[in-house]
């Protein structure tokens, strides 16, 4: 057993491969943190630095190792790549860029379980001369893909998979242009899509259903291409070059929800995250935790290579209650977890509807959050859509299941910070998915 300061125990448990954190109850959180880069920005820059013409230099690449499958796919396809240094400890990837011809990989391409690596990736060996076998772990193999396999099909790419699922096995060459409408609101399938758009042949036209988080179309113009964008919908243009970019990536903002939430609990707590992006299409997260009635302020607010920067200042105070539906659900679609976890200590509640998506991310989430509640004593509606989770409740300490899920390991890491007796965690080291210092970080800020 490795024990941390404070209140957090990690129990080893070598013959189940798992890990469990034990969680004490704390008065308070105060600090400053230092995010590691986004997730979903590093995967794109990734993504484009291989396919870019020249070199890039990426500060701040996500710590997380879903961002690491998509390097270790980019490095399978070609692509040199290698850690630099930077000021403070940051973790830099440079990479060496191939231009748009990658080559064919030796073996599959590991995606582990990580779905943004899948689904963007496919849009871009889709238009490559060769095949592609792209494969996951075992929650990765069950999350849909034909989502992405449809459109890419009427593009051209002939794919093959296990009934809609993973591995895919795609057979990429030229591709020709489409005018599609996504029947379920995804950055990633739109991301895939502009990236297959840049090797086919004519405009591609993608209209999404809701307005989601545009780290793809924001990425592809830092690497020098052109877009059309009015409303939902973008248009690109094939053919286009990209061009190798130096940047560093702002902090991650789904992971800093985890954080706000932690201080959201306690009144008087006091949190400073600098190097935070504040993306419009992302920000929403901070709406709802104002209404919630968490105090914040945004300084030094910058923008970098298109995407908005700034230092968060907050302070906890009494929280009230909310509802999150329709374009909240797909804006927050990340953050719901952590915020339904805290819902029972809000005094009105919280209702979440219009979110079927978190069925089928790396658990299901909706039933995720209702069972764990349940084992710490609180009550909770669980819909087909969604969760309906009263306010004023007392939940006590329990063992709760990650579900193999890092953001269900997170979200109620934060929520045991508020109940009564000890919580165990089991399935903690899923949290090294997205986030591997969460745990350690979290035992810094927390006062008990």
């Amino acid at each position: 057993m490795a024990i941390l300061s404070g209140g957090f125990r990690y129990i080893d448990l070598e013959m189940k491969s798992e890990s469990q954190v034990v969680v004490r109850p704390a008065r308070g959180v105060r600090g400053s943190v230092r995010l590691p880069g986004d997730k979903s920005i590093s995967h794109r820059y990734a993504m484009l630095a291989g396919i870019a013409e020249g070199p890039s230099r990426i500060e701040n690449y996500s710590t997380g190792a879903d961002c690491a499958s998509t390097l270790g796919c980019m490095r399978s396809l070609g692509v040199k790549w290698e850690r630099g240094s930077g000021d403070g400890g940051d973790n830099v990837i440079e990479i060496a860029g191939r231009g748009a011809a990658l080559a064919a990989p030796r073996a599959a391409l590991d995606c582990g379980n990580s779905g943004s690596t899948m689904r963007m990736l496919s849009g871009i060996v889709a238009g490559q001369k060769f095949m592609s076998e792209m494969v996951g772990d075992e929650s990765l193999s069950r999350r849909p893909m034909g989502r992405v396999i449809n459109p890419l099909t009427a593009m051209g790419a002939q794919i093959a998979s296990q009934s809609g699922l993973p591995p895919l096995r795609i057979s990429g060459g030229e591709l020709k242009a489409i005018d599609y409408k996504m029947p379920v609101a995804s950055a990633q399938v739109k991301s895939c899509l502009l990236f297959a758009g840049l090797f086919a042949d004519g405009e591609t036209r993608v209209e999404e259903p809701l307005r989601t988080r545009d780290h793809g179309e924001v990425a592809l113009r830092a690497f020098g291409a052109q877009l059309e964008s009015k409303g939902n919908e973008v248009k690109i243009r094939g053919g286009q070059r990209l061009k190798g970019l130096e940047a560093r990536v702002p902090g991650d903002l789904s992971s800093a929800a985890f954080f706000l939430c932690a201080a959201a609990l306690f009144p008087g707590s006091r949190l400073t995250i600098p190097n935070l992006l504040m993306n419009p299409t992302r920000a929403r997260l901070l709406d709802i935790l104002t209404v919630l009635g968490l105090k914040i302020s945004v300084t030094q607010i910058e923008e970098i290579h298109g995407e908005l920067v700034g230092t968060l200042q907050v302070e906890g105070a009494r929280l009230k209650g909310v509802t999150i539906s329709g374009a909240d659900s797909a804006a927050l679609i990340d953050e719901i977890p952590v915020l339904a976890a805290i819902a029972p200590y809000t005094e009105q509640g919280i209702e979440v509807s219009d979110a079927k998506e978190l069925r089928v991310k790396e658990s299901d989430r909706i039933a995720a959050v209702a069972s764990n509640l349940r084992r710490m004593g609180a009550q909770v509606e669980e819909r087909g859509d969604g969760l309906k989770i009263p306010g004023g409740q007392k939940p006590h300490g329990a063992e709760v299941d990650s579900c193999g899920d890092h953001r269900i390991a997170m979200g109620f890491a934060i929520a045991a910070l508020r109940a009564e007796g000890e919580t165990v965690i089991r399935g903690a080291e899923s949290a090294a998915i997205s986030y591997p210092a969460f745990f350690a970080t979290l035992e810094e800020l927390v006062e008990r």
